[in-house]
């Protein structure tokens, strides 16, 4: 019986249109970033993959070893999408009058 091998370059994928281009896992769309927020929280990767629930375990490590090889990019990322949380929360308060 012959084993079928996975290259571990194609577990992760960048789309245009899909959440800003930024890399995902291939054909889920769950983002590096997701994964490494979990991670950050002190998740193991075999808690990431039951936490997410529809991610296997080599795409977890695929995206771990994605975000160590590209660290800059991906915080560069995080830090985007911060900005980006806190410049809509202050326009939902200015429009609401709230704050």
């Amino acid at each position: 019986m012959t084993a079928t091998s996975i290259n571990i370059g194609t577990l992760i994928s960048r789309t245009t249109g899909l959440h800003g281009g930024v890399p995902h896992v291939s054909g889920k769309g769950i983002t590096v970033r997701r994964i490494v927020h979990w991670y950050k929280r002190g998740l193991v990767a075999e808690e990431i993959s039951d936490r997410i629930g529809n991610v296997t375990l080599a795409e977890v490590y695929a995206d771990l070893a994605y975000y160590h090889a590209n660290t800059n990019e991906i915080e560069a990322d995080i830090a985007h999408q911060a900005a980006e949380a806190q410049r809509l929360e202050m326009l939902h308060q200015t429009s609401t009058g709230i704050g």
